[in-house]
């Protein structure tokens, strides 16, 4: 494969992941309203409303950002404005700010080609003891919400509502995939296949602490690649952690920018 530069990673990234992706079931919508796109979820998804991509300048910004919290406001609605270190202008996060939004916490932008993740990946298995398997359609992922608790703290019920839905719209659209400890879900990641791009996304990674720093991330990766790899499809992307990252980039994964969510939330009642 002819290499591709950081330059023109970022500009496919942009046009197939951002300005045209598809959403992931009907029951969500995808407004272009002038220099903006965000989407819409089903009023059981509460986490899916947002901004995903936006093309402002100094003069167009706070009118762009006042008109988005607005329509949220509008439908009661929490949303998140997911910004990237190329957006426009530079000082996009401080007058999201400004207008009442809470940042969360920078994430870098990895993207990788298929061939070369696979390359790095071959022959991974996972430390003894564990077993790894793709989650059937309609099988309960409840395990998955007690994992993602007990990494990360909170109630994960949405995160379960979200695959689900996807999971019905389209099951060849999103992989889940989990490391067991006989019975117990012990890590557990999924992939999404992005319809009409040449992109997959690797979400989740979790694994629970005991089980850290023992090939689990790994191998799960490597699972998620071959699938990609078996679509013929070219790039994987990630939103990494500063845990995370070192092992992707470990496998020849890039850095090519951050992203950071800004999260605006109606005024309480």
């Amino acid at each position: 494969m002819v290499a591709v530069s950081t330059t023109e990673l970022l500009a496919r990234f942009d046009a197939q992941m951002r300005r045209n992706l598809s959403p992931p079931s009907p029951a969500w919508r995808i407004e272009r309203v002038g220099p903006v796109v965000r989407w819409v979820s089903p009023p059981d998804i509460p986490s899916g409303c947002g901004v995903y991509w936006s093309d402002l300048d100094e003069d167009t910004a706070d009118g762009a950002i006042a008109e988005q919290v607005s329509y949220f406001a509008g439908l009661g609605r929490r949303f998140e404005w997911k910004t990237y270190g190329y957006d426009r202008p530079a000082d996009l996060g401080a007058r999201l700010r400004a207008a009442g939004f809470e940042a969360e916490a920078e994430e870098a932008l990895v993207i990788g080609t298929v061939e070369e993740v696979a390359a790095a990946t071959a022959g991974t298995a996972p430390p003894p003891g564990i077993t790894l398997r793709c989650l059937e359609d309609g099988e309960p992922l409840d395990g998955i919400a007690t994992l993602q608790s007990a990494v990360w703290g909170g109630d994960w019920a949405w995160l379960i509502a979200e695959l689900r839905q996807e999971q019905r719209a389209d099951p060849r659209a999103l992989s889940i995939h989990v490391a067991e400890a006989e019975d117990q879900i012990v890590g557990a990641a999924w992939v999404r296949f992005h319809r009409g791009t040449e992109f997959a996304s690797l979400w989740g990674g979790s694994t629970l602490g005991e089980w850290r720093g023992r090939g689990i991330y790994r191998s799960l990766v490597a699972r998620r690649t071959r699938q990609a790899c078996e679509r013929g499809l070219r790039y994987l992307r990630v939103d990494a952690s500063p845990d995370s990252r070192p092992i992707l980039e470990r496998l020849r994964l890039h850095v090519v920018s951050t992203t950071t969510p800004y999260v605006w939330s109606p005024p309480s009642s």
